[in-house]
Formats: C-alpha cells, sequence, structure tokens
C-alpha cells in the first residue's frame, strides 16, 4: 500500500482547497494550510473577489487564522504549505509572521501562464520610490520621526 510523507500530505490538502475555491467562487485558484506538530492548524483560500479585499490571498488568510489559534503573531514551530509560490505581499507576510519552513506546489511562472502575473509588482519594490508607476510621496516626515523617537524611548514595549 502506497503510504504519502506528510509534506505531500499537506501539500496536497493545499491544493485541495485551491481547487475548492477556484469551484464555489470564492477566489482564485489558491490554497494555502498551516501545520504545527504534525496537525493543520489553519487553512486558507483566496477570497479576494468575493470578499471585494485584494489582501484576501491563501496565505494571508491561513496566517491570520492561525494566529488566532495559537494567540500569537509568530508561527514560529510551524510549517506553510500553499499551492503557488508566495506573491512579494504574501512573502512580506510570511516573513514577519515566521514559520519555519514554507513549501509551494506551482511557481510564479506557473501562476503567470494561468493569467496571475505578478512580475510587474517585483519590479515595482526593485524601483527608485519616484520612479514607481503609483506616486508615492514623503509628507509629514518630521512628525512620523518623532512617534518612531517616541517608541524607542518607550520603557514596556512588546518588540516584534
Amino acid at each position: 500500500m502506497y503510504m504519502e510523507h506528510p509534506h505531500q500530505k499537506f501539500m496536497l490538502a493545499a491544493i485541495d482547497l485551491a481547487r475548492t475555491g477556484m469551484n464555489t467562487g470564492t477566489g482564485g485558484p489558491f490554497g494555502c494550510v498551516i501545520v504545527k506538530d504534525n496537525k493543520i492548524i489553519a487553512t486558507g483560500m483566496n477570497s479576494v473577489t468575493s470578499t471585494n479585499d485584494p489582501t484576501a490571498h491563501a496565505e494571508v488568510v491561513a496566517i491570520r487564522m492561525a494566529c488566532k489559534v495559537l494567540e500569537n503573531y509568530q508561527l514560529t514551530g510551524c510549517d506553510l504549505y500553499t499551492s503557488c509560490e508566495p506573491c512579494p505581499m504574501c512573502l512580506g507576510a510570511i516573513y514577519w509572521a515566521r514559520p519555519d519552513h514554507v513549501f509551494y506546489a506551482g511557481t510564479r511562472h506557473d501562476a503567470a501562464e494561468a493569467g496571475f502575473d505578478d512580475h510587474f509588482i517585483y519590479e515595482q519594490v526593485q524601483s527608485a520610490i519616484e520612479g514607481r508607476t503609483i506616486p508615492m510621496r514623503p509628507l509629514e516626515r518630521n512628525k512620523a520621526i518623532e512617534i518612531f523617537t517616541e517608541w524607542k524611548e518607550k520603557g514596556h514595549k512588546l518588540k516584534y
């Protein structure tokens, strides 16, 4: 009898979520599961279009759920399985959440072939602020620096 590796089982669960979300109209074909101690503690499907939330990518949805389950803003001791290589936004969220490992099935190039091309965002992130497509201009920087100074001087704070 064929025995699948636990990594395979969790990846297949993420892929099943991607298919379910796609077929139920939840959103695009992306799914994610987060695992701790060899158990799925959170799941996420892309729900951008059904919730009108551009941040509702599968990974972000799963990270939010896992953090609630763990009552912690970090995913130390967890592994994240996603049906596709994370986009720049999800990659940022993953680094902030700090899981131990990330496993992905499809690549960003595979996603681009299906119409989900985030190459433009990768280019924008690397561009100088002045050259970005969406104009970005500093405003009231001195006030922001005041807040950062207060933060540095604050005695009791939870660093993240």
